[in-house]
């Protein structure tokens, strides 16, 4: 199945792209360096491998990973971020220093 035409509007497009905390997760495990697929499930405790499956291909079709298939016994695949994936290093540096400032309010509750 083909994505739907991407928005116009940058934000929007940004949450077409990177929809549901998966999403964003997995880029975040790959700023890290390329990872094979059972390496990526052991960094996101609770993902299936249908949604990690999912998003993986949503993000090649989309040119933010790359799939490279090794022909050795047995199969050896690793994903990759594009130039495209990397320029969400910053993005995601800027929503982690963000979300740090938003004050704790259940801790804060006796």
């Amino acid at each position: 199945m083909t994505d739907p035409r991407l928005p116009e509007c940058g934000v929007a497009r940004f949450l077409v792209l990177l929809d549901g905390p998966w999403a964003t997760l997995i880029v975040r495990e790959l700023l890290h360096g390329p990872h094979r697929f059972t390496k990526l499930r052991e960094a996101l405790p609770g993902i299936s491998p249908h949604t990690l499956t999912s998003r993986l291909r949503q993000f090649e079709r989309h040119g933010i990973v790359t799939r490279t298939a090794y022909a050795e016994i047995p199969p050896r695949v690793e994903y990759r971020l594009t130039p495209l994936g990397e320029g969400l290093r910053d993005v995601l540096d800027e929503m982690g220093t963000w979300a740090l400032r938003v004050p704790d309010r259940e801790a804060d509750t006796p």
